[in-house]
């Protein structure tokens, strides 16, 4: 199953968050732009990070933000949002954070296959560091493997 769609919306580059809570919901942010989510997705994306811990910082410099699915989630969407001044999560190995994913799918059976499919993409190790450095929507788009 390829990752959802990653449109020209659901992409912000050189953002800058005060700390991890505002990250996240720049990531959400995009997902509403893209039409994925309603706003009260990113509220849900704080909400697990505050009750889990930083469980969604999954690689150094790399969160992966999401919530479980539910009303909040129209369609499967990615966003991504690279930070200019990196924040930290809270992780002991991987702080601190430049690139956020955000992740919204409507199942259950969808979620797990586009975390696995997100893993692919970040087996390159160069994958994080070319998202950070990224100046254009295309860039990111390509070290994604995605469309539009």
């Amino acid at each position: 199953m390829p990752l959802p769609s990653l449109p020209a919306e659901a992409i912000i580059l050189g953002a800058t968050a005060e700390d991890w809570r505002g990250a996240v919901r720049l990531a959400g942010d995009a997902l509403v732009r893209s039409g994925a989510t309603l706003p009260s997705y990113a509220d849900e994306m704080v909400r697990m990070i505050e009750q889990y811990g930083p469980y969604v910082v999954i690689a150094p410099g790399l969160a992966l933000a999401h919530a479980r699915p539910g009303p909040e989630v129209l369609a499967d969407g990615l966003a991504i949002v690279t930070l200019a001044t990196p924040v930290n999560f809270g992780h002991p190995h991987n702080d601190p954070v430049s690139v956020i994913l955000g992740l919204a799918v409507v199942s259950a059976e969808t979620h797990l296959a586009s975390v696995a499919d997100l893993a692919n993409v970040f087996n390159d190790a160069s994958a994080i560091p070319a998202l950070a450095a990224a100046t254009t929507v295309a860039e990111v788009q390509r070290i994604m493997g995605v469309q539009a």
